[in-house]
């Protein structure tokens, strides 16, 4: 029962990655379309860029922890790309330079957003063996 209860806190924690990554999709777009300005806009996403990081760092301990290795290593290439972001300083949004970069850092978050969308179908098929596991067993 506990693989199931690791499996469902593992499918909240990409929920909330998913909802992290559609904030900052839609603060780009609104501001592509003018309805925010440059500022507003990037202190939103900026504020939003830290907290992604730590969650999605948290997700990877937790799969190393609860032994689920295959998943782990899937979480490592997020976490190398976001890792090489932050080292190079080019995590955060500039608000000088976000209409000439607006294309690439929208390309750059539906690319993340495919990848947790990935994990997160990888996740919710375990959280079903794993309810479905442990219902066999119990009969």
């Amino acid at each position: 029962m506990g693989d199931v209860w690791a499996w469902l806190l593992f499918f909240f924690i990409l929920v909330v990655l998913l909802v992290m990554l559609v904030f900052q999709l839609m603060c780009l777009s609104d501001l592509e379309f003018d309805y925010i300005n440059p500022y507003d806009s990037a202190s939103r996403i900026n504020g939003v860029v830290l907290p992604e990081f730590i969650t999605q760092g948290v997700l990877c301990l937790l799969y190393l922890i609860t032994g689920h290795w295959f998943m782990s290593l899937l979480c490592v290439p997020y976490m190398c790309y976001n890792y090489r972001l932050y080292t190079r300083r080019q995590h955060l949004v500039d608000v000088t330079e976000i209409f000439n970069l607006l294309n690439w850092e929208k390309k750059q978050r539906l690319f993340k957003l495919g990848y947790i969308i990935l994990l997160l179908f990888v996740s919710l098929f375990w959280l079903i063996y794993s309810a479905l596991e442990d219902d066999e067993e119990s009969l």
